[in-house]
């Protein structure tokens, strides 16, 4: 056909289109990737997964892949815990990257992470840090949050209502001289000793299934009001559940990743672009 080739991918529902792009020949703009995205007018996604070399990009990683990620809205973003892991599992299945331990570069900083056999993937994550705390707004109601950066900005709001019952539909309003660059907001149940559950709204995104980094840096902010920096925990998205572990200095998330499809897309609609 000689289109562009692309796949569809998903980690606990958090989807994503993946654009093939060792030698970063595509010209990825903002509105090319906000029309992918549309799940009207394009394929529909969370946001782009651009697979990418780090030489061609001039970045300095470990790794030969480095993941050039993008929201829904176009925008750059720093990382993606549930697409990196969908980033690994094309690597493997592309042949591009062996079964097992390697690297992906991304702009958070490298990234060492573990596909195992089944098809799952664990990847280090690097700090969770707690850098304090600001309040977040849905509707009429207030939520107080421990602001946590796990390569890109989140808050975490423990309540005490069922989380179903909120509507994230808007964006819920914060502290944006707190948070300049917007922030990933994150509102959790604890559910039982070792189980949390979440809903997020994801800057750039909107309400999304799941989001990784932000599964850890509920965790970490679950941690840090317990009076501690290390332990695990299952975290319940609405697309499923992963595993965290939070240590000083280090986190790790372990999660399914999934390929369900692949194809083409149009030259002269990508052009129109």
């Amino acid at each position: 056909m000689g289109g562009i080739e692309f796949l569809k991918g998903h980690g606990t529902q958090n989807d994503f289109v993946i654009l093939p792009d060792p030698a970063a020949r595509l010209d990825l703009t903002p509105a090319r990737v906000a029309a992918l995205c549309d799940r009207r007018r394009g394929l529909g996604a969370d946001g782009v997964l651009r697979v990418v070399r780090s030489a061609a990009l001039g970045e300095r990683s470990a790794g030969e892949w480095f993941m050039d990620y993008r929201n829904a809205d176009g925008s750059v973003a720093e990382m993606c815990g549930n697409g990196v892991r969908v980033f690994a599992r094309y690597l493997t299945e592309a042949g591009l990257a062996g079964t097992g331990e390697f690297t992906i570069g991304t702009r958070a900083g490298d990234r060492p992470l573990v596909v195992h056999p089944d098809r799952s993937v664990t990847v280090h994550m690097g700090p969770a840090t707690i850098t304090g705390s600001s309040v977040t707004t849905v509707g009429e109601a207030a939520f107080s949050g421990v602001a946590v950066d796990v390569g890109n900005p989140h808050l975490v709001s423990f309540v005490d209502d069922d989380v179903d019952v909120l509507d994230l539909e808007k964006q819920p309003a914060y502290d944006g001289e707190y948070f300049p660059e917007g922030v990933n907001l994150e509102f959790v149940n604890a559910v039982d000793e070792g189980v949390l559950r979440m809903r997020v709204h994801e800057r750039g995104v909107g309400e999304t299934r799941s989001c990784g980094t932000g599964t850890v840096a509920v965790v970490a902010a679950a941690l840090h009001l317990a009076g501690t920096d290390t332990g695990s925990s299952v975290v319940r998205v609405p697309g499923g559940q992963v595993e965290v572990t939070v240590a000083p200095g280090e986190s790790m998330l372990t999660g399914p990743a999934e390929i369900v499809a692949r194809g083409e897309l149009d030259e002269s609609w990508w052009a129109r672009l």
